[in-house]
């Protein structure tokens, strides 16, 4: 170690709250609590609770503190901060990080958080030069930096898979939109649909929460760069350079909120479990109709497992995934919003978010990605559907409607009528297609005391479920062709979802070339190894 170089053994980053740089002090000299670092080293526990809990995120944010670093340095040689070679040196070590995979990268919990790690190994290397590093910048703003470059890019690839869903469900339902089937609320039968309806029920929740991530991607796309603690620094005039540097779409205006702010994590994070709870609910759907009771849809073979002990069995594994990572999702969020709680300007707020946030976002990546094939790969039982709904008794709504219009009595005395003659022919082992016009009678006399004639012709139009899902002709209705036309619609926007997405991962990736071949330039230009 030459003169010049700082005793490895000195914290240089470490003051009272983690948030300024200075020199160290004598801790026996100074005896309040803002004194500066203390002397003594941190106690084992506190390094196996806490800072492991952090260095085990350090792989999450390496990336993005390599680039929140590159442009730190590069935005203060532009402004005559940092001397030429100084930078050089400096630059030239940032890039070997850079090209250093994380797990590869010292990290070590003994030193404090990632950022320690960081500042220790390159001022083992670079002795003082390394300091200029700290310049107008706390630690804990190098990490919001990073923690946003990692979750933009997160962001946008969950934006993508939103998209994707939404495009391939929107496909199957319209391929389905001539496939009858009964629908069904609370496992019973309802009303005579069609298949395509209903899948195509879970599109415009998916575009919805795409929308929203492009939203919560705009918002997380902002730079809190040259914030400081709570008041920016001297030294940065303006903060737009890092900003644009970085790839980054604007600066948080005020610097307090831009290195304490939770809210626009609480959407992203929220917007993700939305997302994946919709896509379970399908896959709770699945699941049922997938079992040899139902039979109305079928998992391709390498969306499955089979069992080990029952040779008959084949599970549908991958919606088990779905469910269970929605439930995983609704506490990560719930697990968050408890942290948030303390009072502005503490640690606690983020440190658990570093890591959380980000492997949530992976994850609804993945199960997104997962349920996207399962629907594309699905195989639709259509005769077992038309056999349920042959079946059942999901005419019942529009055979009272049709009483009611044809016959002047009110709706509720319609509806009483009709029930009287499902329970009727269903204790004789008749389907709903069976009730006849002297079954209605015998209900009316008996509700009401009236006869009402109905024309078995008519009747018989009435009680054909594929006449039924004819009339849905309205907006949002189960007629083929309006499954058809709402199917191209919502395909349109979820290209439109999935396009934004994929625009800027473009972007972050070229805003991650710019900025290394800048600092090679520096390098080249200004005499660093």
């Amino acid at each position: 170690m030459t003169s010049h170089d700082p005793d490895p053994n000195t914290d240089l980053a470490d003051d009272v709250d983690g948030e300024s740089v200075g020199d160290p002090v004598d801790a026996e000299a100074l005896t309040s609590r803002i004194a500066g670092a203390s002397s003594d080293g941190p106690a084992q526990e506190l390094i196996d609770a806490g800072f492991a809990w952090e260095i085990a995120d350090a792989p999450l944010l390496h990336a993005g503190l390599n680039l929140a670093d590159l442009g730190h340095v590069i935005d203060l040689h532009q402004r005559g901060v940092i001397p030429d070679r100084a930078a050089a040196d400096l630059l030239s070590e940032l890039l070997v990080a850079h090209a250093t995979p994380a797990e590869e990268f010292p990290y070590d919990a003994q030193f404090g958080e990632p950022y320690n790690s960081r500042e220790r190994l390159f001022a083992e290397r670079l002795g003082n030069t390394a300091g200029w590093l700290h310049a107008g910048r706390p630690r804990r703003e190098a990490a919001r930096v990073a923690f946003r470059i990692l979750l933009r890019e997160q962001a946008a690839c969950l934006v993508v898979e939103a998209g994707r869903f939404a495009s391939d469900t929107a496909t199957v339902a319209s391929a389905h939109n001539e496939v009858l089937m009964p629908d069904q609320t609370y496992l019973q039968q309802a009303q005579p649909s069609t298949f395509g309806h209903y899948l195509l029920a879970f599109v415009p929740p998916a575009l919805r929460d795409g929308e929203r991530l492009v939203s919560a991607l705009d918002e997380v796309n902002q730079s809190p760069g040259g914030a400081g603690c709570v008041n920016g620094s001297r030294l940065l005039e303006d903060r737009a350079t890092i900003a644009e540097l970085l790839g980054f779409g604007d600066v948080i205006e005020h610097t307090r909120d831009a290195m304490w702010q939770t809210d626009t994590f609480i959407d992203l994070l929220a917007t993700s479990t939305s997302l994946i709870s919709n896509q379970s609910k399908l896959a709770e759907d699945l699941e049922i109709w997938a079992s040899q009771e139902f039979d109305y849809v079928d998992l391709a073979g390498p969306y499955t497992r089979s069992s080990v002990l029952m040779p008959q069995k084949r599970n549908p594994y991958a919606l088990t995934i779905v469910r269970g990572a929605s439930g995983v999702l609704i506490g990560r969020l719930s697990g968050f919003l408890a942290v948030v709680k303390s009072p502005s300007a503490r640690s606690d707020n983020l440190i658990f978010a570093y890591g959380e946030i980000p492997r949530a976002l992976e994850l609804s990546t993945r199960i997104s990605a997962l349920m996207s094939g399962v629907v594309r790969t699905l195989t639709v039982n259509s005769d077992r559907m038309w056999e349920e709904l042959q079946g059942g008794f999901s005419q019942a709504t529009d055979l009272a409607e049709f009483i009611m219009s044809s016959t002047g009595i009110d709706y509720r005395s319609a509806y009483r009528i009709v029930g009287q003659a499902v329970r009727a022919a269903s204790s004789a082992k008749l389907r709903g297609l069976d009730i006849t016009s002297a079954m209605i009678d015998e209900a009316a006399r008996e509700i009401c005391d009236i006869e009402l004639s109905i024309d078995p012709d008519q009747l018989a139009a009435v009680l054909d479920p594929r006449s039924i899902v004819d009339t849905r002709t309205a907006i949002g209705g189960a007629a083929p062709e309006v499954v058809h036309a709402m199917a191209e619609r919502f395909q349109r926007r979820a290209d439109g979802v999935r396009a934004e997405g994929e625009r800027h991962l473009d972007h972050f990736a070229a805003t991650e070339k710019a900025l290394v071949a800048r600092a090679r330039s520096l390098v080249s230009a200004y005499g660093g190894d």
